[in-house]
């Protein structure tokens, strides 16, 4: 317990004292490192104890990344779109996807049209026996649970977002490919409930107030204990919202181990911890990268993602979230507590604050997602074997790094799969997308990794048009830096081709 305090401790040692602001240092530290009555997890890593680890390339030449994605539902487990969310949603495999549209166009419902359309899609009401009435009243349940608490940031739209980026990843990344149903299942879960029941305050506060959920959960990962617990019991109190009914003890149990350990993962003061061991990993050779670990990455970095899209998108949510600070501060005030750092509204500089999180949390989590993504689902043949040699290699219980059989090309096209089978998915595709099909905006897909992208690379990138809209749209904050010149001098420098 100690060596992992001193080992997070050492991630800031290394920052020049002047480098932040003694107030975001504060809040960097409060939040993203853990005290001594932080939260440890017990027990060992593996999440059912036994194997999971299917090979990819089998998965790539049944086909059953089509299968997965254009599966056709069945008629009754429709929902009717209104137009303007079956517009919204045309762009839900892009990263740039707009969650307020689709909170404006769902009536301040985007996560249950958005959920639903997930769900739909990737074949889980058909897989798992969910009726459409039963998802329905379930994420009917999701919304009421995220306005609970009418918070700024920490509310559907954020889930929705969340969830979406997650997609992304699946989708588009090719990351689904390394997964059975039951993951993508989890995944997509772990990501509509991860902040479910958010008080709109910290886990912080809660300890130093001594909440009702900070005394059931003894201080340790406050509210992802309390947005885990509630989610489940939404679903075993009422037949109606149940989406697990159906499933065998088994697939259950392991679905939700996997959910409890990806959101356990969110809670922000084990950034560093993660983020190491991840980063330790996969610079062995031959290391051994475990699904739950990389889910877990993969969750926590799309729940700090929105630095990573475009700014008028990032520029909301850090209104939002600063909005919901500030209330909390507000809330300490009254309480008599100090205040939480970056929760004064009357001495808090965004701009200070949002450049810190981008510096040392957002860009570092996102460059490793996108090098762990590299490592497990780039081709890698050293030896020079030939795909179909790869192709036929045993399935493995955990993933090596750089192992042969572990080839998956960059963009899995269609006709990877058998001529024969190749024309039964392409219609099953074709029937996906007819008219009659809600969500009729689904793109045929090209393959998998159609669209793969370096996911460390847009925080880069949105550092550059963060800095730039900075200071174009918002002089004041820039000024407020009292380092101007020196700020105009980096920005050209990240700008420059």
């Amino acid at each position: 317990m100690k060596a992992a305090e001193e080992e997070e401790d050492d991630e800031f040692s290394e920052v020049e004292p002047d480098a932040v602001p003694p107030e975001v240092r504060a809040w960097l530290t409060s939040t993203f490192t853990r005290g001594p009555s932080g939260a440890r997890k017990a027990g060992g890593d593996d999440i059912s104890g036994k194997p999971k680890f299917r090979s990819v390339a089998n998965a790539i030449r049944a086909g059953i990344f089509v299968e997965r994605i254009c599966r056709r539902p069945s008629a009754s487990a429709f929902l009717n779109y209104p137009p303007s969310v079956t517009r919204q949603l045309k762009r839900i495999d892009d990263w740039d996807f707009d969650v307020f549209g689709l909170n404006v166009a769902s009536d301040g419902s985007p996560l249950k049209y958005l959920g639903y359309e997930l769900f739909t899609r990737y074949g889980i009401l058909n897989k798992y026996k969910i009726s459409s009435g039963t998802l329905i009243a379930f994420l009917n349940g999701m919304e009421a649970g995220y306005a609970k608490y009418n918070n700024p940031y920490h509310n559907s739209s954020h889930a929705a977002d969340v969830t979406q980026t997650v997609h992304y990843l699946l989708f588009q990344c090719g990351l689904m490919n390394w997964l059975s149903d039951l993951e993508i299942f989890g995944t997509l879960l772990a990501a509509m409930i991860h902040d479910f029941e958010h008080t709109g305050t910290t886990n912080n506060f809660h300890v130093m107030s001594n909440s009702g959920v900070a005394l059931l959960y003894n201080d340790r990962a406050v509210l992802e204990n309390h947005h885990i617990s509630a989610a489940f019991r939404l679903c075993h109190d009422g037949e109606n919202s149940n989406i697990f009914k159906n499933m065998t003890r088994e697939e259950y149990r392991e679905l939700r181990a996997l959910v409890i350990e990806m959101v356990l993962a969110t809670d922000m003061s084990f950034h560093f911890q993660q983020v190491k061991q991840m980063r330790s990993t996969i610079s062995l050779p031959d290391s051994r990268v475990e699904k739950a670990k990389v889910l877990s990455l993969a969750l926590h970095s799309c729940d700090i993602s929105h630095p990573s899209k475009p700014w008028n998108l990032h520029h909301i949510w850090t209104l939002r979230l600063m909005e919901e600070f500030f209330r909390q501060g507000d809330l300490e005030n009254d309480l008599g507590l100090p205040y939480s750092p970056l929760c004064d509204r009357n001495t808090t500089h965004v701009a200070d604050a949002q450049l810190s999180f981008i510096d040392f949390i957002v860009e570092p989590t996102m460059n490793l997602l996108g090098d762990v993504l590299t490592k497990i689902l780039t081709p890698s043949n050293p030896d020079g074997a030939t795909e179909s040699a790869a192709l036929s290699s045993p399935s493995s219980t955990s993933l090596t790094s750089g192992a042969s059989h572990q080839v998956i090309p960059e963009a899995i096209e269609v006709t990877s799969v058998p001529e024969t089978e190749r024309k039964q998915k392409e219609s099953q595709v074709k029937e996906a997308t007819s008219e009659d099909t809600p969500g009729k905006n689904r793109k045929e897909t090209k393959g998998v990794a159609s669209q793969r992208s370096n996911v460390g690379g847009y925080a880069r990138k949105v550092r550059q048009v963060y800095y730039r809209n900075l200071m174009e749209n918002e002089p004041a904050l820039c000024k407020s830096f009292g380092r101007a010149a020196g700020f105009s001098q980096m920005c050209q420098l990240l700008t420059s081709p």
